[in-house]
C-alpha cells in the first residue's frame, strides 16, 4: 500500500496550562487548531509542490501528518517556547525544523531559522521563502508549549 503524498499544509503553535501534562498537551493542541485531529508524527521534509494555505481546515478525527515540537513544564515559573519553521524552494522541496526548550519565544524563532538555513545550505538548495509559528508560555501549574506544520491532502 502506498500512502498518498500530502499537497497543503499550514504552520500553527499553541500553549496552555492542564492539571496533567497530558492534558496540557492536549490543550495546546485545541489553542493550535489542532486538537479534534490524530496526529501522526513525521520527520522533516515537505513534499514538492505543497500549497501553504493557512486558512486549511481538516476534519475532526483524521489521521494528520504532523512536524511538531513540544515541550512540557511542571515547575511554576518556568518560561517554555516551541517553534517550527518550514524553508521553502523555489521547484524542489522543502525541509521542516523543530526546536523547544527552556526559553523565551524570540530566541526559540532564532534557533529553529538558523535549524532551516543549515538544512538549505547542506543540501545546496536556494532558500526562498520561510513560514515559522512559535508559542511561549511561562508555567503556572503544568505547561505546554506546542508549535506544528501539518499536512494535507
Amino acid at each position: 500500500m502506498v500512502l498518498p503524498t500530502p499537497k497543503k499544509y499550514f504552520v500553527t503553535a499553541g500553549s496552555a496550562e492542564g492539571t496533567s501534562e497530558l492534558n496540557a498537551f492536549d490543550n495546546a493542541l485545541l489553542q493550535a487548531s489542532i486538537g479534534n485531529v490524530n496526529l501522526i508524527k513525521v520527520s522533516s521534509i515537505l513534499p514538492p509542490g505543497t500549497e501553504y494555505d493557512p486558512e486549511l481546515r481538516i476534519p475532526f478525527g483524521s489521521l494528520v501528518p504532523v512536524a511538531y515540537a513540544s515541550i512540557i513544564s511542571e515547575h511554576p515559573g518556568d518560561t517554555i517556547s516551541a517553534a517550527v519553521a518550514v524553508g521553502v524552494s523555489e521547484d524542489t522541496f522543502g525541509v521542516i525544523m523543530e526546536f523547544s526548550d527552556h526559553c523565551a519565544r524570540g530566541e526559540a524563532e532564532a534557533k529553529v531559522t538558523s535549524m532551516v538555513r543549515e538544512a538549505f545550505a547542506n543540501r545546496g538548495m536556494e532558500l526562498i521563502d520561510i513560514k515559522m509559528a512559535s508559542s511561549e508560555i511561562t508555567v503556572k501549574n503544568i505547561g505546554c508549549a506546542f508549535a506544528a506544520v501539518p499536512l494535507w491532502y
